[in-house]
């Protein structure tokens, strides 16, 4: 299974099993594999600021 990633700003978790459905990310989709221009959809932060979820 592919790591879940934390937003740093305000604490979105990105789940590769869920996607961004809205920002036409499919299911699936490991965290390195997000375009670099990807931002997280509830601030707005780039990719950069996003850190490894504590399992």
């Amino acid at each position: 299974m592919d790591k879940k990633y934390v937003c740093d700003v305000c604490g979105y978790e990105y789940d590769p099993a869920i996607g961004d459905p809205k920002n036409s990310i499919k299911h699936g989709t490991p965290f390195n594999e997000l375009p670099t221009d990807w931002v997280c959809p509830v601030c707005g932060a780039g990719i950069d600021r996003f850190s490894p979820a504590e399992e």
